[in-house]
């Protein structure tokens, strides 16, 4: 069983006034997290226990506090570590500190380790130390926190945020409304992150291998927020953060932290590398905390009979597509499934179910088979030893295997790539089976460019499974399957 988080804050969102959006699911959980108390601080950006529960004066009548919880305590030698990153120019400063990593291809991050208030007019975060801050330190700093730096288009529609070291004149103006115990996280509910692939590859795993290290002891400050991805991801917020999420573009309060960390670090498709964290972390925790927080959600979830006990037969689930890319022959594919050995659930896409139940479906899963699309994301809901099978469709292999090969094999899964052929493609019906696009897909892309790729073999084709050749793959995953329950048979 997979370790479970607590979620004593709630993972709400406050609207400025204090109140929760509605429909905000929030799932409280009986575990407690101790805060570890970091030695060997002065290899790690920290922050000092004076910024923690004693840094601020009690407020005045008219200033609201936090209602997060707080973990742990903060006696003399304990630390918070930022940086949570090995080799990293910001893993070794002092407090009252702005340090930005900019090496990294596809993000950049900064830390600011101090008295740090938001200045919502600005959209700017204000260090105010408590020393003047020496001749070379870094008094300013602009950042888009997203992890596709590289794409120049949707990076200009991401908010950039001003970190700036501030002269003590200009407290009075900013004095705190909301004073939380714990460092703040800049994140982006925008980008492409309205599609479930992105939403995990470029937001939520991302920002999970950034704070995890945290212990869910982290504010996240969202931009673009809205209330669809908040209650479409509200279980996975509650599992990164024990806090009230800030709408930064709408939140017009000052809220003051002890930390902030603006950006996340981003690792690869849908990964999470050990070598480069200093808690040797893998995706594998990340499906715990996933478990953790959809099997609870789902304890009263029913989809069709997956929630009784584990059939004999292993069970082979199909991602049922809609518009493009769709398997034409699902009925005759699910009919040979079920004749080779197994029983076969049909996974709706695009169809309205919540998170909890898609989780509660697919983890049930030993096969996973879908064709190339953002709905393969779920390979995250999978148990570690299942199989995913990636169908490519013509001309799309090299593109599928980068998004989801290496991603499965870090999860622990078997995988496999089924390239669809000229004959299985319904291009094949509109170019004919000796035109270059069906008989030489690779020849065509690097002669007609990425707009081709997107608009015919990603956007315009459909795929029909030969089954004899199909029938290969089914037979034997299906023993393999046999084989993983022998070893590891279900209570």
């Amino acid at each position: 069983m997979a370790s479970k988080l607590p979620d004593l804050g709630g993972g709400g969102v406050e609207d400025g006034g204090g109140k929760k959006w509605p429909g905000f699911v929030q799932f409280f959980f009986v575990l407690s997290v101790v805060l570890c108390v970091l030695l060997y601080a002065p290899r790690f950006i920290v922050l000092t226990p004076t910024y923690g529960l004693d840094f601020f004066p009690q407020p005045p009548p008219n200033v609201t506090t936090s209602p997060a919880r707080v973990v742990g305590d903060h006696n003399a030698g304990d630390v918070v570590v930022l940086d949570n990153q090995l080799r990293s120019p910001c893993s070794s400063l002092a407090g009252d500190t702005i340090c930005c990593d900019r090496s990294d291809f596809n993000t950049d991050v900064c830390f600011m380790a101090g008295d740090v208030r938001t200045d919502p007019s600005s959209l700017s975060l204000l260090l105010f130390p408590k020393q003047p801050p020496a001749a070379n330190a870094t008094v300013e700093e602009r950042i888009r926190p997203y992890t596709r730096k590289w794409e120049a288009l949707i990076m200009s529609r991401v908010e950039e945020v001003r970190l700036r070291m501030a002269p003590p004149e200009e407290e009075p103006g900013h004095r705190c409304d909301v004073r939380h115990d714990a460092p703040l996280l800049v994140m982006t509910a925008g980008g492409y992150t309205g599609n479930l692939f992105h939403a995990f590859s470029d937001g939520f795993v991302p920002a999970w291998l950034t704070v995890q290290h945290l212990r869910r002891r982290v504010v996240l400050g969202v931009l673009s927020y809205n209330p669809w991805w908040a209650g479409t991801y509200g279980e996975i917020i509650s599992g990164l953060s024990d806090y009230h999420v800030v709408d930064l573009l709408h939140d017009k309060r000052t809220h003051c932290f002890p930390g902030a960390i603006v950006g996340t670090r981003f690792h690869g498709i849908l990964s999470v590398d050990p070598a480069r964290l200093r808690d040797n972390k893998t995706i594998v925790d990340f499906h715990d905390l996933l478990a953790g927080v959809y099997e609870t959600a789902g304890d009263t979830v029913v989809v069709d009979d997956v929630t009784q006990p584990a059939p004999r037969r292993p069970r082979l689930g199909i991602v049922s597509r809609r518009g493009t890319r769709v398997i034409e022959n699902q009925a005759a594919v699910a009919r040979l499934a079920r004749s080779v050995g197994f029983d076969v659930d049909i996974l709706e896409t695009a169809n309205g179910l919540p998170l909890p139940a898609s989780y509660v479906s697919v983890s049930a899963c030993d096969v996973l088979v879908g064709v190339h699309g953002a709905d393969l994301t779920k390979l995250l809901f999978l148990r570690p030893g299942a199989a995913l099978v990636q169908i490519a469709p013509l001309g799309v292999a090299p593109i599928a295997r980068g998004c989801y090969a290496e991603a499965s094999a870090r999860m622990g899964l078997h995988y496999e790539q089924y390239d669809a052929e000229g004959h299985e493609s319904s291009l094949s019906r509109k170019y004919g089976l000796r035109d270059v696009v069906v008989s030489d897909p690779e020849a065509a892309k690097r002669d007609k460019g990425w707009g081709f790729v997107a608009r015919v073999y990603l956007g315009g084709q459909n795929v029909t499974l030969d089954l004899s050749r199909f029938r290969h793959t089914l037979t034997r995953l299906h023993a393999r399957a046999l084989r993983i329950r022998s070893l590891h048979p279900a209570p």
